[in-house]
């Protein structure tokens, strides 16, 4: 999810506390656990600042060890130790448990978006997407704001968040149905077999589609029903000079973070552009071949690296043009 609806969530969780009698008695530790949950709501996404170590770094390693297993009790220990430190507290299993809830409940919803995380690390690299919630939704977010504004009006927050959630259980799981009838929409329309993978918008009678048969790939989107394919790549064999510039660090990166990465070669004067792009993320309304999470090599005539970007790309061609300088001197591997 978006940090947003992180942040919404952790006061979502202060007001569900109020089950808890003992939090409910004590404002002291109610304000403890507020803090824990805001605090532990937004920890797992921490690993952001491996922006600053490049964009190679951060696709590789974002809701990577992060989000893993030992990551939720590592944040959650640290989390603890820092609210217990500034307002120390008797009860603080409480405090500890609902910090807990709020890290736990960041690193299970993020399962359920198309970025998805390596949630089985380090017992497996792989990630894990469910693909049944935009990184925002609208409607999360907004039963999130409705109770803060009721909660501030005076209502009990402990009965009033608990209705919230049970309504939100509701919501994932009838989410979970539609996503399995667009996927047989999707299927019917394509009639191949192959491996499909069906992603949600913002919009929540609206799909997109990722499909790969053994020879092709197809992209489209269901809008109300109806399945339209907006793109289709054929599959090629790897050529050696797809295999020398998947040797960049930075392509590899980007090969470990997705299943959905389509490759074209392009030849110009200096010599080759390779380029990989990530299926899932099309830009809406755009040139066909704006795909906006790219990785790209530019290698001269003798299959020589010459200059390589990896990384979102949102307003197309010109954009990327201004990241490279294949005729620069210098090589960068």
């Amino acid at each position: 999810m978006d940090t947003a609806t992180h942040f919404a969530m952790g006061f979502g969780l202060a007001g569900l506390a109020h089950l808890d009698p003992v939090v409910a008695a004590s404002p002291g530790l109610a304000e403890a656990v507020m803090l824990g949950t805001v605090i532990g709501s937004q920890a797992p996404d921490l690993d952001g600042l491996t922006r600053l170590r490049g964009s190679a770094f951060y696709i590789r390693h974002h809701r990577g060890a992060s989000h893993s297993l030992p990551a939720l009790f590592g944040w959650t220990l640290a989390v603890f130790l820092l609210v217990q430190a500034i307002s120390p507290q008797q009860h603080w299993p409480h405090l500890l448990g609902w910090t807990f809830l709020a890290v736990f409940l960041h690193i299970f919803v993020d399962l359920f978006n198309a970025y998805g995380t390596q949630g089985l690390s380090p017992f497996s690299k792989k990630w894990i997407a469910f693909n049944l919630i935009f990184i925002f939704d609208p409607l999360i977010f907004a039963l999130h704001l409705a109770g803060f504004l009721l909660w501030m009006a005076g209502a009990n927050p402990g009965p009033l968040f608990f209705t919230i959630y049970l309504f939100l259980a509701v919501y994932y799981y009838l989410r979970y149905k539609s996503h399995r009838r667009t996927t047989e929409l999707v299927r019917k329309a394509i009639g191949a077999s192959g491996e499909y993978t069906i992603l949600p918008t913002f919009f929540g009678n609206q799909w997109t589609f990722v499909v790969k048969t053994d020879s092709h790939w197809y992209v489209g989107e269901v809008n109300g029903g109806e399945t339209v394919v907006l793109d289709t790549f054929v599959r090629k064999p790897e050529s050696d000079l797809i295999a020398r510039a998947k040797q960049n660090p930075k392509v590899q990166a980007f090969l470990s973070f997705t299943r959905y990465a389509h490759v074209e070669v392009r030849e110009h004067h200096f010599g080759y552009e390779v380029r990989w792009f990530d299926l899932r993320y099309r830009a809406r309304n755009a040139d066909k071949n704006h795909y906006m999470l790219v990785a790209v090599v530019c290698l001269d005539k003798a299959y020589r690296q010459l200059d390589s970007f990896v990384g979102w790309i949102h307003r197309g061609e010109e954009q990327l043009a201004k990241k490279l300088n294949p005729e620069k001197e210098v090589q960068i591997n």
